[in-house]
């Protein structure tokens, strides 16, 4: 069942669960795939139908995803994160202690061909994109730190590999570096949950030109904001 936070005209956006890619080969379960079948149902198309991607979350992220559901919407909304106009903010779990109230990280991040995978480069390394982020502690917990982050720019794992260049990794989040386990057990580890949701989206309607901005409820396993 689709958690719907926003729907109007062209515009989706869902509260996207952990452990579901947004995209994925034809034959593999995703977000995409789950809507498509919701608009085919609602109304009553058979076939294939058109829907925009216009960004994605990981597939151990949760939070605000949004979907748009005709090409012109899909550009000008597509434009809007090219531009940089969308504004997202995420909270993260990380583990230890970030000992300032606030701050700005900036690393030049590099994905590593054929993989899902980033890593941190020099400055000067041709590889590297420009990844910056600005960051404030909502709390400090024992053994972690909850962060309010908003991204100025759109890496791949960008909040994952930059928190875990700091020694201070996602917490669940394995594969950079992460010792400790969040959220509910599974058989398949790609299907498990990392402590990162994309709590606010904001962004302008694409053919009323209003802004929109809304907030996603975190999962129930978080512990309480």
């Amino acid at each position: 069942m689709l958690e719907i936070l926003y729907d109007d005209g062209p515009c989706l956006v869902l509260n996207k669960p952990p452990g579901v890619l947004t995209q994925a080969p034809r034959g593999i379960d995703s977000l995409e795939v789950q809507v498509r079948e919701f608009y085919k149902q609602r109304e009553a198309i058979e076939g294939d139908i058109y829907l925009g991607i216009v960004h994605r979350l990981d597939r151990p992220v949760s939070g605000a995803i949004l979907f748009a559901r005709h090409v012109r919407a899909a550009q000008r909304l597509a434009k809007q994160f090219e531009q940089r106009t969308v504004s997202k903010v995420y909270w993260a779990l990380v583990e230890g202690r970030v000992d300032s109230d606030e701050g700005t990280w900036t690393d030049y991040l590099h994905k590593r061909h054929g993989m899902a995978q980033s890593i941190v480069v020099p400055e000067g390394d041709p590889r590297g994109k420009l990844a910056v982020l600005h960051y404030r502690v909502r709390e400090r917990r024992e053994g972690c730190t909850w962060l309010e982050i908003e991204l100025e720019t759109g890496r791949t794992h960008q909040i994952r590999v930059q928190s875990a260049a700091r020694g201070v990794p996602v917490l669940g989040d394995a594969q950079y570096g992460s010792q400790t386990a969040f959220g509910p057990v599974t058989d398949e580890p790609r299907e498990r949950a990392i402590a990162l949701h994309a709590r606010e989206l904001g962004f302008r309607h694409p053919m009323r030109d209003e802004s929109v901005r809304l907030e996603a409820p975190l999962p129930a396993y978080w512990p309480p904001a």
